[in-house]
């Protein structure tokens, strides 16, 4: 798919990741990209939904490129990326389960059902790792993605996500519907949510520790034991991830997106400190939650079916988001 030559749609556009998404396809040659905001566009309402899809196909029938312009028989649009969601870390998910689990499930079923009855050519659709099994083996491949039941604290936003797999593949089935399915490790970088009611561990290991070092402070507190692992992946790498996807990949089944490797919590908290500075005691909160006892991805389905392979080392990574979130709150 030559992309510089397709009417997209992308939500969450104006997002975390939508941002360096946005940039990924502005490189390709991309003039023709729709982004719904959330202040305007609240995509858990039919109504909304249906908007949307006018507002998109209105804004590329005025380009000034007759080619693009909507005919009768052209959708308004021609592909969908669908990034937008309601997400957070382990607190947030503990505080907003039914939120999440509405929010995510509406939002994509209602996009995915509107795209196809406007005769969308693709469909992109981001899942979670939450949506693993707790216990899946690691590294989490694809085929193991049903045999059990999420964490629990995250199993709401888990599942909610993880239906968008469902839907994609009956879709297919029946209609022949091209949706894609691609599920993302943590993802990390500049730009990120550093808000402490609902960042995600980098973040808001990065603002505690910053902040420490800022006042002087001679601790600070962690969550959990330290004993859990995740997996990260810079979010620039990400959004490489999913433009090739949406270029090269059409196929029903699921696709990891990571860069394949472990490392436990309290590695991570004893770099992010020394990578900020801060020298201080690290005290572990062990009454709050550990979440998924380990995650990481076996990418190697993504390498074959488009090429894709993480390039950002993390701590090279981490020094970015840090310098980033430095420069903002200087």
């Amino acid at each position: 798919m030559v992309l510089s030559k397709k009417r997209i749609m992308l939500t969450g556009g104006a997002g975390f990741l939508g941002s360096f998404v946005t940039e990924k396809l502005k490189a390709r040659g991309c003039k023709n990209v729709f982004i719904p905001t959330e202040q305007e566009c609240d995509l858990t309402k039919p109504s909304a939904v249906e908007a949307a899809f006018k507002d998109a196909g209105n804004l590329f029938s005025s380009t000034p490129n007759s080619q693009l312009k909507t005919l009768n028989s052209r959708p308004p649009v021609d592909v969908v990326i669908h990034l937008a969601a309601k997400v957070g870390g382990i607190g947030a998910n503990r505080e907003n389960p039914g939120k999440f689990f509405y929010d995510n499930l509406m939002m994509g079923a209602q996009l995915m059902e509107h795209a196809r009855l406007s005769g969308v050519e693709k469909f992109v659709a981001l899942g979670t790792i939450c949506a693993y099994p707790k216990l899946a083996p690691v590294p989490f491949k694809e085929e193991d993605l049903w045999n059990g039941y999420p964490e629990e604290t995250n199993a709401p936003y888990g599942l909610a996500k993880k239906m968008l797999l469902v839907q994609s593949q009956a879709y297919r089935q029946q209609y022949g519907f091209n949706s894609i399915f691609l599920l993302p490790v943590n993802l990390y970088g500049p730009g990120d949510n550093f808000k402490p009611g609902s960042s995600h561990v980098i973040p808001a290991l990065i603002k505690k520790c910053v902040e420490a070092v800022k006042s002087g402070a001679k601790e600070i507190t962690v969550w959990g034991t330290g004993k859990a692992t995740r997996e990260f992946l810079y979010v620039e790498d990400c959004a490489e991830a999913i433009v090739l996807a949406t270029e090269k990949y059409n196929s029903p089944e699921p696709v990891n997106i990571g860069a394949g490797f472990e490392i436990s919590i309290k590695d991570l908290v004893e770099l992010i400190a020394k990578l900020t500075g801060f020298k201080g005691k690290l005290v572990w909160d062990a009454s709050q939650p550990d979440g998924q006892p380990r995650r990481m991805l076996d990418t190697s389905r993504a390498a074959k079916e488009f090429g894709f392979k993480a390039s950002t080392d993390f701590e090279t990574g981490l020094k970015k988001t840090i310098d980033w979130y430095r420069s903002v709150v200087a």
